[in-house]
């Protein structure tokens, strides 16, 4: 990677040094660019000072700027753009982002790579998994990251045949300008970040992003299972469509993922991929995989074998017949709608920051809660509800209680499931979705280990 050096005589500011951030800085250091860096946080500061990296407002930078690689989930206009952002704006230096400086070192390498964009408000993250276990699986060779896992610069540079398969968050959508993706899925579209993107129409077209710079020769996958998608769908004439419930190029009839020419698998045999939603990411899946070259029983095989990711329906502890199942990925209420559609008896911990409409949208499941237990900052809002409609519930504000009279509640009321699947975002109390499912996967093993030893 030294002797690679694609982006000599260039230099950029980077701002926010977090997990997108740091390693950027480091790999555009890497790869030839002169780098100065920012964080509001005065110890992200000193971790990259402590790295050489050197750290200076861009706004007080007496010299050329080629670009500012600001992390996506920094505004660069609404609901207010940072104010180095909009320095940058001012100044006509170029809001880049890694994906595209990617995409320009991929190809400043003399590499036909190919690249996968997979976006949709929920089962991203998944499906851009599931491909890339696909791919693996196949003997493909493969990288997958930038919104799931690592940042889009910390990948290797692939040859000719390697293919890049993308997680494309909204806010990375928003505002990239280079990179054309081979094939690109679009899930589903439900309200989300509209504080950043304005409206539902500002959220769309951020999301329709991904297809920009396609030719006629590339791809375009499109889930039908949702108003704003169909209409999506219905403006981009040759798209693939997908479903996980009704009839489209590639849908779940039941259980049996099918195309027009039959059968492909039947979904009971992938037991990592429950529910309507995960159909409809396996559908994605095979499109995707296809435009890639895989043959129907490479993609088949790969479904059945994936193994599954962290936070999403994960089962962490099986104590007395009670599951304990992990889906703190579920940070809005569409998310959650997924898995209380997976089970019949539900205790049910929520809470966290909500999300514009609160649970309003999860009414049709509240007849499968045998008793919910609410955390965080909008319990109260939550609860409120749950009340109109006689959900028995109870606030108890952090989520070592909620295990813990959770499991008690399964046993006396006879529910099968304690099922985290909190339908907020998790920052009022932990650092990410991923250190609250980590935290209940902890505390239900340990509930675990004191019925061993009693």
């Amino acid at each position: 990677m030294s002797a690679f050096r694609p982006f000599a005589g260039l230099r950029f500011a980077v701002l926010g040094l977090g997990r997108a951030g740091l390693p950027a800085a480091r790999a555009l250091g890497d790869m030839g660019a002169d780098i100065i860096a920012w964080d509001d946080s005065e110890a992200a500061r000193a971790a990259a000072a402590a790295m050489g990296i050197a750290v200076q407002l861009p706004s007080g930078f007496a010299g050329r700027l080629d670009g500012l690689l600001l992390s996506p989930g920094i505004a660069h206009r609404l609901p207010a753009p940072h104010r180095e952002a909009a320095f940058a704006i001012a100044h006509h230096i170029p809001i880049l982002t890694d994906m595209d400086l990617l995409y320009r070192a991929v190809h400043a390498a003399g590499s036909a790579a190919k690249f996968v964009g997979i976006t949709g408000t929920n089962g991203k993250s998944t499906t851009t998994a599931l491909l890339a276990h696909c791919l693996s699986a196949a003997g493909r060779q493969v990288a997958a990251g930038a919104n799931l896992g690592p940042a889009a610069l910390s990948l290797p540079i692939l040859g000719d045949e390697g293919i890049y398969v993308l997680e494309m968050s909204s806010y990375s959508l928003e505002r990239i300008a280079d990179i054309g993706f081979h094939a690109a899925a679009m899930l589903n579209l439900s309200p989300d970040h509209l504080d950043r993107h304005g409206d539902m129409a500002g959220y769309a077209a951020a999301k329709r992003a991904i297809f920009a710079r396609q030719s006629g020769h590339d791809v375009a996958v499109i889930g039908i299972d949702d108003k704003f998608s169909r209409d999506m769908a219905a403006a981009m004439p040759g798209c693939v469509t997908i479903s996980g419930h009704q009839k489209a190029d590639i849908w779940a009839d039941g259980t049996m993922l099918r195309d027009r020419d039959g059968v492909i698998l039947d979904l009971r045999a992938a037991d990592a991929l429950p529910g309507a939603h995960n159909a409809q990411n396996a559908s994605a899946c095979f499109a995707l995989a296809t435009a890639l070259g895989l043959s129907r029983e490479e993609i088949a095989r790969g479904i059945e074998s994936y193994p599954g990711l962290p936070h999403r329906q994960l089962q962490v502890a099986m104590i007395d017949g009670v599951r304990f199942i992990d889906d703190s990925k579920a940070t809005n209420a569409d998310a959650a709608s997924h898995a209380l559609g997976c089970y019949e008896r539900i205790i049910w911990i929520a809470g966290g920051i909500a999300k514009d409409g609160g649970i309003e949208s999860l009414v049709r499941f509240f007849p499968r809660l045998a008793k919910v237990f609410l955390i965080g900052r909008d319990a109260k809002l939550l609860a409120a509800t749950l009340a109109e409609r006689g959900v028995p519930h109870e606030i108890v504000d952090v989520l070592d209680i909620a295990v813990t009279r959770g499991f008690a509640a399964a046993r006396e009321l006879g529910a099968s499931v304690v099922l985290l699947s909190p339908a907020c975002a998790s920052f009022d109390q932990f650092s990410g979705f991923e250190e609250r499912g980590r935290r209940f996967a902890a505390l239900a093993d340990q509930l675990a280990h004191d019925g061993r030893a009693a």
